[in-house]
């Protein structure tokens, strides 16, 4: 059974991931850290185009100080042969380690389970912890393996009485510039961004990162509509079809009442990341007033997860129950 340490260490293999998304595509962003007597000898993540994995980087770094080393890995290791490299069940195997502590399992049919059972037989003892930090920072990939579609993430920025948009000659923008800085950190993040038929059409979006030194995480511009997508876009002709968006682990919503009518509706967001600015609009502009904080308390089906000040605006997660 897992320890209270045990659960400290792969938290912090949670986080260490994040560094992966979503460079690693196709692979799942892993974290892995190995520890001895209490201190870090090595850590790693998995690198931009899914190799090397977590386990195989921190392992190369550790080289024999690995020996006799407690393992935390994010995800159960690889147990399938690769022509892109070798398994990481048998990398960790091989490497003299003693214990390892794995806060996921792996759904891939090709693992699930396996990869702890080789280590089993090469006698390291294995914890198995279905750690929850580690199971929220690869949502996309186990959505993907067990559902067969991207983890949505529907980000809105609101007024305070569920307005998408300030008033006639007030501007762009309802939020200030700490919370659009916020929001190209979360555009990082995706590997998707999608949009409606009027957002594209009223606003022309760009959808890109302009964060310093993360422009190369642009998410691919996808466009929900029956007709035809301009150049540079990808179109979807249904919140349904994104089952066949190939590559995509993480998909955001970013634009249009109508957009987001229609996967709530559907019921395939799983993740609201509301923007939500302090003045009331009023008005007959675009508007979700089932999305302003009062209506969402009052709502079974999401669980307000977090809450943060972003300069005089607030940021608001709630995860789908």
């Amino acid at each position: 059974m897992p320890n209270s340490a045990d659960a400290r260490w792969l938290a912090a293999t949670a986080r260490l991931a994040a560094r992966g998304v979503p460079l690693s595509r196709p692979n799942p962003a892993v974290g892995a850290i190995l520890v001895k007597d209490g201190k870090v000898i090595a850590r790693g993540w998995t690198q931009t185009g899914g190799r090397p994995h977590a386990e195989a980087v921190a392992l190369a770094a550790a080289g024999e100080q690995a020996r006799g080393a407690t393992l935390y890995v994010s995800l159960e290791p690889c147990a399938h042969a690769s022509p892109r490299g070798p398994d990481c069940a048998g990398l960790v195997a091989a490497s003299g380690v003693t214990r390892v502590v794995i806060g996921c399992h792996d759904p891939d049919p090709r693992t699930a389970g396996a990869g702890a059972a080789r280590l089993r037989a090469a006698g390291i003892e294995v914890t198995e912890a279905d750690d929850p930090a580690c199971a929220a920072s690869l949502a996309g990939y186990l959505m993907q393996r067990r559902h067969g579609r991207p983890h949505v993430t529907l980000k809105l920025a609101l007024s305070a009485d569920g307005y998408l948009a300030p008033p006639p000659g007030e501007g762009q923008w309802l939020t200030g510039e700490v919370a659009r800085a916020h929001v190209h950190a979360m555009r990082a993040r995706m590997d998707a961004i999608l949009v409606g038929r009027g957002t594209l059409e009223a606003d022309a979006p760009r959808l890109d990162v302009r964060l310093p030194g993360t422009e190369n995480r642009s998410p691919a511009r996808w466009l929900l509509t029956h007709g035809s997508a301009p150049t540079g876009w990808q179109a979807l002709p249904s919140p349904e079809a994104i089952g066949g968006m190939a590559g995509v682990q993480y998909l955001m919503i970013e634009g249009g009442a109508g957009a987001a009518r229609a996967f709530l509706a559907a019921g395939l967001v799983d993740r609201l990341l509301l923007y939500r600015s302090s003045r009331e609009v009023g008005g007959s502009g675009p508007a979700l007033p089932e999305l302003t904080g009062t209506e969402l308390a009052r709502n079974p089906a999401w669980h307000l997860a977090d809450t943060r000040q972003l300069g005089n605006d607030t940021v608001q997660t709630y995860e789908a129950i």
